[in-house]
């Protein structure tokens, strides 16, 4: 079987009561116009792209892997693999929605400095937006803990493919297995998958993404934050800011006196300092906005 994924589906498109009150994007326009600001965006900014987030009003309750049991425990590591060559088929095969698209639109006219992400995907870079911080890293690399190898996780496809032959399809098909994030998939049984080592010294293989009980790698924390401080605002879009990894960009903003508008479906563990909370869908929001900016 080859690795190559399937043609992408056609982009999801919202309903149109989704986006917040025109008054209000008039509000968010009126904050920013004239300062140069940095997006901040979570899981929230691609559910309509098909992948599902952790914490959203509708989501269902799911308890992320720590970096811990990765590393501690094969069974979970056989686990989180079959799980997730399944899963990233899906999440390799979606595309940007009109939402990371606005972004990218308003980075183009220089309205918008960069964009840090909290998301695994890569959407943003798809959709054209030149400066982005994957705050988490991404999906699409492998690295191994040991010797520090990175290898795309294309090409990790298809050895698992020949550890495992057939695996993915005796679960289902990709469009019949529940997806959930960070290109995981819902898989009832793993028993008997192979998982693969380092090619080059036999290490343990880690996509390159930070986990749940892991850090941020530090340079990574000081590219976000120099960009953060060289905007005069800030966005935040499709998060509920409950990780400190995303938090802490926003106390920054607001300490510095830069206006802070948050776009969620759903409290955000930062509302107090927004200058403007907008409830309401990340699409249709950032799309009404970049017409004003």
């Amino acid at each position: 079987m080859s690795s190559t994924p399937p043609s992408p589906p056609p982009t999801p498109v919202p309903p149109p009561d989704a986006a917040a009150d025109a008054q209000q994007v008039e509000r968010a326009a009126e904050l920013l116009a004239g300062r140069p600001f940095v997006v901040l965006t979570g899981a929230g900014i691609s559910t309509d792209s098909g992948i599902p987030d952790y914490r959203g009003p509708d989501s269902p309750p799911r308890t992320p892997m720590t970096y811990q049991q990765f590393v501690g425990d094969a069974a979970f590591r056989r686990t989180y693999w079959a799980r997730n060559h399944v899963g990233w088929r899906h999440v390799h095969r979606t595309r940007p929605n009109p939402g990371h698209e606005a972004i990218a639109a308003m980075e183009g006219r220089g309205a918008v400095v960069g964009v840090i992400t909290q998301n695994v995907d890569r959407l943003h870079q798809l959709a054209g937006s030149r400066t982005v911080i994957d705050l988490h890293g991404t999906y699409a690399d492998v690295i191994c803990l040991s010797c520090g190898t990175r290898v795309s996780r294309d090409e990790l496809a298809v050895r698992l493919e020949a550890l495992n032959p057939g695996f993915a399809e005796a679960v289902g098909a990709v469009a019949d297995v529940e997806i959930a994030p960070d290109a995981d998939a819902v898989v009832e049984s793993t028993e008997g998958f192979v998982v693969a080592d380092c090619a080059v010294c036999g290490g343990l293989l880690k996509p390159d993404i930070v986990y749940f009980g892991e850090n941020v790698p530090k340079e990574r924390v000081a590219r976000a934050t120099a960009l953060v401080d060289a905007a005069e605002a800030l966005v935040v879009a499709g998060t509920s800011l409950t990780v400190l990894s995303g938090r802490r960009f926003v106390t920054q903003a607001s300490r510095a006196g830069h206006p802070v508008v948050i776009i969620n479906r759903g409290p955000t563990r930062s509302d107090h300092l927004a200058d403007l909370r907008l409830e309401a869908g990340t699409t249709p929001t950032l799309r009404a906005l970049a017409t004003y900016l």
